[in-house]
């Protein structure tokens, strides 16, 4: 599946923190592909062992569904792992945001030369 790397980082989340959908992408060598980690969270199957309800927005809400009620329960699921919300909807990403100790845990991925481009 092409969001391999993208699950595996998300199932590194630790219980009672939260990661940005950039932040994802981020660790898994797709800088500026906060959407595709978005698209990779909505296609995971039912019954998934990814922690899906750990990845936020970088203002630190749920992201609404234009369908369905997966946005109340990814915040009753944080809530469950004690994560507060205050009257905005937001979580206060100073405490809540994992932190990655070391760059290596994911080492980025080798750099392709482009077709046709020479490098000097």
């Amino acid at each position: 599946m092409r969001w391999q790397k993208f699950y595996a980082v998300i199932r590194r989340i630790p219980a009672g923190k939260v990661a940005t959908y950039g932040q994802i992408a981020a660790l898994a060598g797709l800088d500026g592909h906060a959407r595709q980690v978005g698209y990779a969270l909505h296609a995971l199957p039912s019954g998934s062992d990814v922690p899906w309800h750990r990845v936020v927005t970088a203002r630190g809400e749920v992201s609404r569904r234009t369908a369905g009620d997966t946005h109340e329960l990814q915040r009753e699921l944080l809530e469950s792992e004690g994560i507060e919300f205050d009257a905005r909807g937001r979580m206060a990403m100073r405490e809540v945001q994992w932190e990655v100790r070391a760059r290596r845990e994911f080492p980025a991925p080798p750099r392709r030369s482009r077709p046709g481009k020479r490098r000097r």
